[in-house]
């Protein structure tokens, strides 16, 4: 993969609408910096033997990028432990929001204002909460009880249920079910 076309080609596209004198902009120029510098430094070496009879005696070596997912693995590790930053009152520059915070290095994600708790009912940021929602308590995704019910815990209910199935149509007009639990 042609890496530094790639970076140079992102930056122009990527980066061209963002604006230097807004934090917004400052924020996402150095988020836009981070991923390319993350892709960058996970590049893979790939190399194919020739020869004959499959002997090694010329071998080509060339870098790649990593897999998708292992860099976005890294992405979201990076957003796990990304930095609040505040703008600086005498340059438009991004500081850490508490002057005893290292500063994030070239390869950290940085955020401006803390994401709302969408654990909790706020009509302003749209969150219905997740108080009452159904989860599965053996799944550690998105539907997973520990991540759904955000520490509060959670009520395991076994309810019967009776409905009909394997019905069975008679010619003209009649269907016959049996109930099962």
């Amino acid at each position: 993969h042609n890496v530094k076309f790639g970076e140079k080609f992102a930056r122009q596209f990527v980066d061209s609408k963002e604006r230097e004198d807004k934090a917004d902009g400052l924020m996402n120029l150095w988020n836009n910096g981070a991923g390319r510098k993350i892709i960058h430094n996970n590049m893979k070496l790939l190399c194919k033997c020739h020869g004959v009879s499959g002997s090694c005696s010329v071998k080509i070596c060339w870098r790649t990028m990593a897999d998708f997912r292992e860099v976005g693995q890294v992405l979201k590790n990076r957003f796990d432990g990304a930095s609040l930053m505040r703008i600086s009152n005498k340059r438009q520059r991004l500081r850490p929001h508490d002057n005893r915070q290292k500063k994030p290095g070239k390869e950290d994600l940085v955020y401006l204002e803390s994401s709302p708790d969408y654990c909790e009912y706020n009509p302003e940021s749209g969150s219905l909460g997740t108080t009452g929602r159904k989860c599965n308590r053996t799944s550690y995704g998105l539907d997973g009880c520990q991540l759904m019910c955000c520490g509060r815990g959670y009520t395991t209910k076994v309810v019967e249920v009776t409905e009909d199935c394997n019905c069975k149509f008679f010619w003209c007009c009649r269907v016959e079910c049996e109930q099962c639990k």
